[in-house]
């Protein structure tokens, strides 16, 4: 017969069992904002890292995935310099994110601002964005290889319409005039929407706008897609008009324009903020890439869905860090 004594000490040996095997986030208490969210947004509003921000902020609310609203904020000043050196300067504060392309490499490099990426909080990559060469509809150009040929023999200057100067567009309209051996004439603007728009009233002869700046004129028919600057084409077919879908748009290399060209759309923290508050963040983006309107939003933009967090996501900031440096070296655009 067991003694009683010996069953109560079987008993607490068991339960001290049990929590010994229980992961010690079962009793500690996560953390979560006190406050509201401000997203940065370092480039000016109707471009597409504002666009993923406000598509964030909306989805969030509507399916209450954070306690404390999210606020947008754009910070466009110095090609986005304003907002990096907001984040730097807001150490260990947790209900600060920025969204950020790859301004984060050139806007120091080209301008000579005391900001690395490194100064901030890496948390996840949500996206690579495409470019596509854009004209207007009733351009003469209807393929990538007829504009590109224009572009080398044309008596004056083609003018290419962008976001910014020394960055993302215009890193590709240098790659395009060392293809074809002829200078453009590159005219900056605030941001992507902007850009779209001066297209479709026909200011500019064409665009490197991302899929997403440029997607309602083209199923509007004010705007024509000719390729895309990745290594394979984009694998949406739904049509957005009635003849064609982003899978139609060819690459711009099998058009005969040598250029490739990806941005990032990821997210990072002040500096000095704790490993559960990365935590936080990553687990409401890992909630919002599983609903059905993150597909759509992915499907209407186009986007390259190439995701990753961590080391993989540490390591890759390096590798393209230093791609950048060699491109911004190449074009000239690097800060004396």
């Amino acid at each position: 017969m067991t003694r009683p004594f010996l069953r109560t000490a079987a008993a607490v040996s068991a339960v001290t069992a049990l929590i010994g095997a229980a992961p010690a986030t079962a009793f500690a208490q996560t953390w979560e904002p006190a406050k509201p969210i401000e997203f940065v947004v370092p480039a000016g509003t109707g471009g597409g890292a504002d666009q993923m921000a406000r598509f964030i902020q909306g989805v969030a609310a509507k399916h209450s995935l954070t306690k404390q609203p999210i606020v947008v904020v754009n910070r466009s000043g110095g090609a986005g310099a304003e907002g990096f050196l907001a984040m730097k300067s807001a150490n260990a504060d947790p209900h600060k994110i920025v969204i950020t392309l790859s301004n984060l490499f050139t806007t120091p490099l080209a301008t000579g601002v005391p900001f690395n990426w490194r100064d901030l909080t890496p948390v996840s990559m949500l996206a690579l964005d495409q470019f596509v060469l854009w004209v207007n509809a009733e351009s003469p150009h209807t393929t990538a290889k007829a504009f590109f040929d224009a572009m080398k023999s044309s008596p004056t200057p083609i003018k290419m319409g962008g976001t910014g100067s020394k960055q993302e567009d215009q890193i590709i309209a240098v790659m395009m005039e060392k293809a074809a051996g002829k200078k453009m004439t590159y005219i900056p603007f605030k941001g992507g929407g902007d850009v779209a728009v001066q297209l479709v009233g026909k200011h500019i002869d064409a665009t490197v706008n991302n899929p997403i700046e440029a997607e309602s004129h083209w199923r509007a028919g004010k705007l024509r897609p000719l390729c895309v600057f990745d290594k394979a084409p984009m694998p949406y077919k739904a049509k957005l008009t009635d003849k064609a879908s982003w899978n139609d748009v060819p690459t711009c290399a099998s058009q005969g324009v040598p250029v490739e060209y990806t941005m990032l759309r990821g997210i990072f923290m002040a500096p000095g903020v704790k490993p559960e508050q990365v935590a936080y963040y990553n687990a409401l983006f890992d909630k919002i890439r599983t609903l059905p309107e993150w597909k759509e939003f992915m499907d209407k933009g186009a986007f390259n869905q190439s995701a990753m967090k961590g080391q993989e996501f540490v390591d890759w900031l390096g590798k393209n860090e230093q791609m950048h440096r060699v491109l911004m070296k190449e074009a000239g655009f690097m800060a004396m």
